[in-house]
């Protein structure tokens, strides 16, 4: 056994037989928790150095660490992890997992920067429509282009979206 999860206010404890374990509401999970409210792929619960970490799975009612919404944190022992509005304190040891020495920091620097603001908003990658001027045929009415830098000049165009 890698540790176990203590439901706060009491319950039978959960063990962690595996040092990968996927939190969810579907029996196919490691560790089924039948809650409407947790989805179906919650979150992932992994030894890493000995020391357990918690990833959010992008489940709709989080996931939390001593009240803290995360979408990947170490769990040190003692913290409390709630899966959506469920709290259970996670008890192990981490010398018995294989940890030497002090634990490793939170999140290095390197990790933050590495993916821009956009890609950990989850807004990279959409289709953004953007609008080009194409000349048209003649039976269409004019509109002046303002990019053309000689006075007087009318031109006629469409409009056609494209995606970038």
């Amino acid at each position: 056994m890698f540790g176990e999860l203590v439901p706060v206010g009491g319950g039978d404890p959960i063990p962690l037989l595996k040092k990968n374990l996927l939190v969810g509401r579907r029996e196919s999970c490691d560790i089924v928790l039948r809650f409407s409210n947790v989805s179906a792929h919650h979150c992932q619960l992994t030894v890493t150095g000995g020391y357990w970490y918690v990833r959010d799975l992008n489940s709709r009612n989080g996931t939390k660490v001593n009240g803290v919404r995360v979408t990947e944190k170490r769990v040190d022992p003692g913290d409390t992890v709630s899966v959506a509005k469920h709290k259970y304190e996670l008890r192990y040891s981490p010398v018995d997992l294989g940890a030497v020495g002090p634990p490793p920091p939170e999140q290095a620097e390197a990790d933050i920067f590495s993916k821009s603001l956009l890609e950990r908003a989850g807004l990279e990658g959409r289709k953004i429509q953007r609008i080009k001027l194409q000349p048209e045929r003649d039976d269409e009415p004019a509109r002046y282009d303002i990019t053309d830098d000689r006075p007087g000049q009318l031109r006629t165009f469409k409009q056609r979206q494209e995606p970038i």
